[in-house]
């Protein structure tokens, strides 16, 4: 099918018209997309090849033939198609809701995603990310679009406790950045979905040169766990066309918080000089 042309369709149709002229194994791909199009929508690519009992890369040529660029625009498709309503929590907001309704619902959301990305969260985990940071040389923080914001703010957060942290949401700078990290470093990674290429591609170049890998995410199997040697996971659930949702920040902030708390603690005079050197610097700044 013409790139393009793709969106115009529902990809369920899409997927239903090509059944016959897919291999077998892609043919299962398919097949799952028509029997549970809503798993697929949230899922990580390796959940859908694991599901699917194929490859990953079968996945993407699947997408490819239906006339996509790869899974996550397939995804972005199906979920302007759906008929799934977009969950707030407390239920799906509808328009019919009031006001105070909406408000109740998305609070309702996000203290349920703080909960459960709370209860999810690994002591031991956290521990060992910890001490990785607390030992290197330097920490490297790398995070695209709506995570990108948020590798900011862990950036800012540990430089405040003393710790020589860089980010840049620039993917050439972040590939960069990693190919000059050493075994020394740890090269932090921040992808809700799992599945950011240019994240991807900047932690496989750091993890050539050795560098200890730590990744925050949504889905516990998908491209960037496969890297890391740590992986610390969120509970948001974040469909396509939902990227960016504050639901996703909170528990990506609560985890690096929670990150960034522990290492503080660890090595307490030290943290709290730098809290009040770094403090000091900035204080002409406010009125």
């Amino acid at each position: 099918m013409e790139k393009g042309r793709a969106f115009e369709m529902n990809p369920v149709l899409v997927v239903n018209s090509a059944l016959s002229g897919l291999s077998k194994a892609e043919q299962k791909v398919a097949e799952l997309v028509l029997h549970d199009p809503e798993f697929v929508m949230f899922a990580s690519i390796t959940d859908v090849a694991e599901r699917a009992h194929v490859g990953e890369t079968t996945v993407i040529r699947v997408c490819r033939k239906l006339g996509y660029r790869g899974y996550q625009e397939f995804k972005l498709a199906l979920a302007q198609h759906s008929a799934i309503p977009q969950e707030a929590v407390g239920g799906p907001i509808e328009t019919s809701d009031t006001l105070e309704t909406v408000l109740r619902k998305i609070a309702q959301y996000n203290t349920q995603t703080l909960h459960d990305t709370a209860n999810m969260l690994s002591p031991a985990l956290v521990k060992q990310a910890a001490d990785l940071v607390q030992g290197a040389r330097r920490i490297y923080i790398v995070g695209v679009g709506s995570s990108g914001i948020t590798a900011l703010d862990l950036q800012y957060r540990l430089l405040r406790i003393g710790r020589q942290a860089y980010c840049d949401a620039d993917s050439h700078k972040a590939a960069m950045m990693c190919a000059l990290a050493t075994e020394e470093d740890v090269v932090i990674g921040i992808s809700a979905s799992g599945s950011t290429k240019d994240v991807i591609d900047a932690l496989t170049i750091a993890q050539k040169n050795r560098a200890a890998v730590i990744c925050v995410t949504n889905h516990a199997r998908s491209p960037i766990t496969q890297l890391a040697r740590v992986a610390l996971l969120t509970a948001a659930r974040e469909a396509p066309l939902e990227g960016g949702a504050v639901g996703t920040k909170i528990a990506q902030m609560h985890v690096l918080d929670a990150l960034a708390s522990v290492i503080a603690l660890n090595d307490r005079e030290f943290s709290l000089q730098a809290m009040e050197l770094t403090a000091e610097a900035v204080v002409d700044k406010l009125l």
